[in-house]
């Protein structure tokens, strides 16, 4: 089953042709990172704007990579929530009319269950049941992945999402935007003792997770110092802040882990790709016996290829949309 998929819920436009749900034949991206980054961020109507005009040539294009014309697809699938509003709707347009002259079925797909789905095509031979530590710039959260289509979260965070405060950390330093991977590179090397950052806590809810304490003590520890006329040790700070955020992160989805008894463990979304983060996820499974998942670095990203390959499953469970589809900003994810 060959499925052209369509991803739009943020910056970057993309679009893909997935066969049977594990087998990439093509995977496109639209970065619109230059062009945010001189905000130090998202700006939601440049993004919509920018959608409109790369999406249409895109998924022609996805689908003659992949070796294919129109008749030979058998779906189309589409970010539908969550995401910026105005850009999700982009995509869910485009889906919807490319469906409608094709004469396909359409399948809407939760953005977060497509993260979970890059997995399987990194280890196709992963299947459910399986804990998913979900986490990037709009979501943090532990799911547990009961089958392909029946997921619920265990634990998420009370206010920021992990790679959000990386962001917004970045951006105060002026490491640009997006923040995450400038700040991974910034760290090596550095002491990740040096700095004594807080490592979120939720009582009474231990596998939920808060970060804008560590976020606030960052920033005005870097104010602070400013001020002050002190330099910071770049390094050794930035090593710090990926130390915290990975204590907060581990230890939390090893518990669930534990709780489930599944022996699985996936990683998915933007901060997947933190090289601190996997190394502790990696130390920590190794010590508990449980197998741990992690996708390839260009599948942490979002990309079209993750919502195609959730789109078959999707599709296998009866997943529909009609031709009122519409988009939304949030969306629980166990409503698929």
């Amino acid at each position: 089953m060959n499925i052209l998929s369509i991803e739009s819920s943020c910056d970057d436009t993309a679009a893909a042709v997935v066969k049977d749900g594990r087998t990439v034949l093509s995977s496109l991206v639209s970065s619109q990172i230059e062009m945010h980054a001189v905000y130090g961020g998202v700006v939601p109507e440049i993004a919509s704007r920018k959608h409109v005009e790369a999406i249409s040539g895109l998924a022609g294009r996805a689908v003659s990579d992949a070796g294919l014309t129109k008749a030979d697809l058998d779906a189309v699938a589409v970010t539908y929530a969550p995401g910026l509003i105005g850009a999700v709707l982009v995509g869910v347009n485009f889906a919807k009319g490319a469906a409608m002259a094709l004469g396909l079925p359409l399948i809407p797909v939760h953005h977060v269950r497509g993260h979970i789905a890059a997995n399987y095509i990194t280890h196709p031979e992963l299947e459910p049941p399986f804990v998913c530590l979900c986490v990037s710039g709009g979501t943090t959260a532990i799911v547990d992945v009961k089958s392909y289509t029946d997921m619920a979260v265990l634990g998420g965070t009370r206010d920021d999402a992990a790679g959000e405060c990386f962001d917004k950390v970045a951006r105060v330093l002026g490491l640009g935007y997006p923040g995450g991977g400038p700040m991974d590179r910034l760290a090596q090397g550095g002491d990740d003792q040096k700095y004594d950052l807080p490592v979120g806590r939720v009582a009474g809810a231990e596998l939920d997770l808060s970060f804008s304490g560590l976020k606030t003590a960052s920033l005005n520890l870097i104010h602070n110092a400013r001020q002050k006329g002190e330099e910071l040790d770049l390094p050794a700070f930035a090593a710090s802040f990926g130390r915290a955020v990975s204590a907060s992160l581990v230890p939390r989805v090893m518990e669930a882990a534990k709780i489930t008894g599944y022996g699985k463990i996936a990683v998915a979304g933007g901060v997947a790709a933190n090289s601190r983060v996997r190394h502790d996820l990696e130390a920590a499974s190794a010590k508990s016996g449980d197998k741990l998942f992690l996708p390839e670095l260009n599948y942490c990203g979002d990309n079209a290829a993750m919502i195609g390959c959730q789109g078959y499953y999707e599709f296998l469970a009866g997943n529909r949309a009609g031709w009122d589809l519409n988009a939304y900003a949030t969306r629980d994810i166990s409503l698929g």
